[in-house]
């Protein structure tokens, strides 16, 4: 309860994300994993801009995510392979960016993720 009250607008996110997650079948659970993930990234650059340091809080969330998405891949998946490839990449460019992080490297990391978003339509 002492949560609610230090941040009532993260423990809303909190709430309305897990509501999101809840509703949600297999692809709309993985939208909803980049869409956080691309948010997060949006989150770490916009601290690094502001502090010069690495935000390591939102990098961890990221990079938490995107290993999630590799490991839960269907084993029947036809892309599967690619999938665990590409988001376990991913994971390791994030994990890369955590003592030392670099805008335009996480930048380019989010467009990436905004990419297939896109594309996924």
């Amino acid at each position: 309860m002492q949560m609610l009250a230090r941040n009532p607008a993260a423990a809303y996110r909190r709430v309305a994300l897990e509501a999101r997650i809840e509703a949600s079948g297999g692809a709309d659970l993985t939208r909803i994993c980049l869409e956080e993930c691309e948010a997060a990234l949006g989150h770490a650059l916009i601290a690094l801009e502001r502090v010069q340091t690495p935000p390591r809080e939102s990098l961890l969330r990221a990079q938490t995510i995107m290993l999630w998405l590799a490991k839960s891949v269907a084993p029947e998946h036809p892309l599967g392979a690619s999938l665990k490839t590409f988001y376990g990449g991913l994971a390791g460019q994030i994990g890369a960016q955590i003592l030392q992080a670099d805008a335009r490297a996480l930048a380019e990391i989010r467009k990436d993720i905004s990419d297939v978003l896109e594309a996924a339509g």
